[in-house]
C-alpha cells in the first residue's frame, strides 16, 4: 500500500484561511509590542482607563496638541452602537451649547466620536485609539471608519496636559440626535440602558488619580485608578492596611485591586445608603494617610509585609 501524500505545514497561500492566520500572527505580534501603559504620557491617563474599563456610558471632549488640524468637534466615547472604533454625525449647533455656538456656522456641527470599548478587542490600544481620533476629526457624517493607522502618535496627537472633563450618561440616549431612538431599536436600547449602574466622579483634595463611585445595587463600590508605579503603590497600601487605614470610614471596606493598562485600582466596598458626595471625607482622609505613606521610603516591618501578601494575593489582572 502506497503511502499517504502529506499535507504542507501551513494553509494554502491565498486562501481565506491564510489570510486568517496573517491576521492572527499580526494581531499576537502587536500585542507583544504594545506598551504596558498604553495610555502613559497623558494627564487624563486614569480617567481614559476609567472609560475604557468599567464606566458604561460617557463622554469627554477631545483637546488637539497645537498644529493638529481638526475640522470636526472629537469627544471620547465609552462605546458607541455596534461597538465601532469611531463615527462621525451631525448635531444641531442650536442645541449644543457653547461648542455649538462656536463652531456652528450653517445651523449644524460635525462632531466626531472615538470609543474607548470596541469590538473586536485593539492589539495596541494608544494606536488603534489615535488612528480612530484622527479619522473622526475630519471625516464626513455617516462616513464608515476606515482604519487607516494614525500619522501622529496618541501623546503627539492630543494636548497631554489636557484634563478630561467626563460627562456620563444615564441611559443610551445621548447615541441619537436629540435623544429620539428609532422605534425599531428601542427594544435594543433598552436592553443596553438596564446594565448602566449609578456612577459619579469624585476628586481627592491631592486631585491624584481617579476615583469613580458605582452603585452596584446592594453595594456600592470605589474604584480609584492611580498612576503611581504598582510596587510603590502596593507597599503604600501594605502600610495603611496593617495600620488599619485602608478605609474610607464607617460603611466601607477595602475590597481589593486590579490591574488594568498598567495601572493598580484599589476597589472599596461602600454602603450605598449614602449619597456619592457623603464619601468626600472618608476620600480625603484615604488622600492623606496615601500621600504620607508613598513619601515613606523606610522597609516593611513584618506586620506590613504580611499585609502586602494578603492584598496581592486578592489582586486580579484585567485586559
Amino acid at each position: 500500500m502506497g503511502k499517504k501524500s502529506k499535507r504542507g505545514s501551513g494553509p494554502r497561500p491565498g486562501s481565506n484561511r491564510a489570510e486568517r492566520v496573517a491576521a492572527r500572527k499580526a494581531r499576537q505580534a502587536a500585542a507583544l509590542a504594545a506598551p504596558a501603559r498604553p495610555l502613559a504620557g497623558l494627564a487624563a491617563e486614569c480617567d481614559l482607563v476609567a472609560m475604557r474599563a468599567f464606566i458604561a456610558a460617557a463622554t469627554a471632549q477631545v483637546r488637539f496638541a497645537d498644529g493638529v488640524d481638526a475640522p470636526n468637534e472629537v469627544d471620547f466615547a465609552t462605546i458607541l452602537p455596534g461597538a465601532v472604533p469611531a463615527m462621525v454625525r451631525e448635531r444641531d449647533a442650536a442645541t449644543w451649547g457653547e461648542r455649538g455656538a462656536a463652531k456652528g456656522v450653517d445651523g449644524t456641527v460635525r462632531q466626531g466620536l472615538a470609543a474607548l470599548q470596541t469590538d473586536p478587542e485593539p492589539a495596541d490600544l494608544a494606536g488603534e485609539l489615535a488612528a480612530a481620533i484622527s479619522w473622526a476629526a475630519s471625516a464626513e457624517p455617516g462616513a464608515e471608519y476606515d482604519g487607516e493607522p494614525a500619522e501622529r502618535a496618541l501623546t503627539e496627537l492630543l494636548d497631554p496636559e489636557q484634563q478630561l472633563d467626563v460627562v456620563v450618561y444615564q441611559d443610551f440616549s445621548w447615541w441619537f440626535e436629540g435623544g429620539q431612538i428609532p422605534a425599531e431599536l428601542a427594544p435594543m436600547i433598552d436592553r443596553a440602558n438596564d446594565t448602566i449602574m449609578p456612577t459619579a466622579r469624585l476628586t481627592p483634595t491631592s486631585g491624584v488619580g481617579a476615583p469613580w463611585w458605582v452603585d452596584a445595587g446592594e453595594r456600592a463600590h470605589l474604584r480609584w485608578v492611580r498612576p503611581e508605579d504598582e510596587d510603590a503603590l502596593m507597599k503604600a497600601m501594605a502600610r495603611l492596611h496593617a495600620a488599619g487605614r485602608l478605609t474610607m470610614g464607617e460603611g466601607s471596606r477595602f475590597a481589593g485591586s486590579f490591574r488594568t493598562h498598567g495601572l493598580l485600582v484599589p476597589v472599596f466596598d461602600l454602603d450605598n445608603e449614602k449619597h456619592h458626595e457623603e464619601w468626600y471625607a472618608g476620600l480625603d482622609q484615604l488622600d492623606a494617610w496615601l500621600t504620607e505613606a508613598l513619601a515613606d521610603e523606610s522597609d516593611l516591618d513584618a506586620a506590613e509585609r504580611n499585609s502586602r501578601a494578603g492584598i496581592i494575593g486578592r489582586q486580579v489582572t484585567l485586559r
